[in-house]
């Protein structure tokens, strides 16, 4: 097993340099954590190379570039993008709905729906039960796509017309 011997050069530069780096990552990044792990990256990287930099004097401007081109590898790698917003993007909760109610409501519209002539009821069904398309439905049914449209149309008028469904409206 090869002897692990660190450079005390860089041991040297990181405690001298570390906070003014960090404060580098951190303007780099949305949270503190996130900037010590861009710190932690680049540091890494700049350690692996370190033999390889012939002027120590510039480490500062090869760190930040390390800490830029590390960041901008997580930009592009990331799937989903965060953006801050003043007001939060989920929907304000719908007071919910009595679960009684509800079937009570699927319970008249699925009688409504028996109502219906058979062909209405089919294509009905087909578009709003089994969520087809129009194109789909006279596919299924083997009629044109204008007749499913009208027969659809006379179907929803019918069941808005029902007795059973007036509470809804």
């Amino acid at each position: 097993m090869p002897s692990y011997t660190p450079y005390a050069s860089f041991s040297s530069y990181v405690q001298a340099r570390g906070p003014v780096l960090l404060r580098t990552a951190r303007s780099l990044t949305s949270n503190a954590s996130d900037a010590e792990d861009l710190l932690q990256t680049a540091l890494t990287k700049t350690y692996v190379a370190w033999e390889r930099i012939e002027d120590h004097r510039a480490l500062d401007g090869y760190v930040r570039r390390a800490l830029l081109n590390t960041r901008t590898s997580q930009w592009r790698k990331r799937k989903v993008d965060e953006f801050v917003c003043d007001e939060l993007p989920e929907p304000a909760t719908v007071p919910s709905t009595d679960p009684a109610e509800q079937q009570v409501l699927h319970d008249a519209m699925w009688r409504a729906v028996m109502k219906l002539p058979d062909r209405q009821r089919a294509m009905v069904v087909l578009r709003y039960y089994e969520d087809l398309s129009e194109a789909q439905t006279a596919e299924v049914l083997g009629v044109s796509i204008g007749t499913v449209k009208s027969a659809v149309s006379r179907a929803l008028g019918k069941l808005r017309e029902d007795p059973e469904l007036s509470p809804v409206r």
